[in-house]
């Protein structure tokens, strides 16, 4: 069986000895986990850095057995607006369209976004179509008059920066 916390319901109660019910409380249990660290997650003060971005990220994208890209939208003083998951794909790869990246900052007044993706394989090195998308989402931001402040590749235990790796 895979990782306990990647482990979806029919996992789970394909275990020896694990039924319905326990199948359920162990579901239950994960779930309630996964809350309280995103609690604390929403505490944080700003996203001024990579580290700030990833611990406020990893609550949301941590054990997703898929790929998912998120926009951060931040105001001026770095303090967040919201989070937008942008798209949801397949185990290597999600569809990301800049317009709408662009469109939800606008939306909300952004002034600084930062653009999160993880990669379930675990593997925190970028692809050359993350390189790719990067320059575009830079080259829409620098037309709108937008900070682009990093994109951060979120695994569970690690995190690549561009901006850290000067790369952006």
């Amino acid at each position: 069986m895979c990782k306990l916390s990647k482990a979806d319901f029919h996992e789970l109660k394909s275990v020896e000895g694990v039924g319905t019910y326990t199948a359920c409380k162990i579901m239950a249990a994960i779930e309630l986990g996964r809350r309280r660290q995103s609690a604390h997650a929403n505490i944080v003060p700003d996203l001024s850095s990579a580290t700030a971005i990833y611990r406020y990220m990893l609550p949301k994208m941590q054990d997703l057995k898929t790929e998912e890209a998120h926009v951060i939208l931040m105001n001026q003083n770095r303090k967040l607006i919201k989070s937008v998951r942008i798209s949801q794909g397949g185990i290597t790869e999600t569809s990301v369209d800049v317009r709408i990246i662009i469109k939800q900052a606008v939306l909300c007044n952004a002034t600084i976004i930062a653009f999160c993706h993880n990669h379930p394989s675990g593997c925190i090195t970028p692809s050359r179509q993350d390189d790719e998308l990067t320059k575009r989402i830079k080259s829409a931001c620098d037309l709108m008059r937008i900070h682009f402040q990093d994109h951060v590749i979120v695994t569970d235990e690690a995190y690549y920066s561009y901006h850290e790796q000067g790369k952006l």
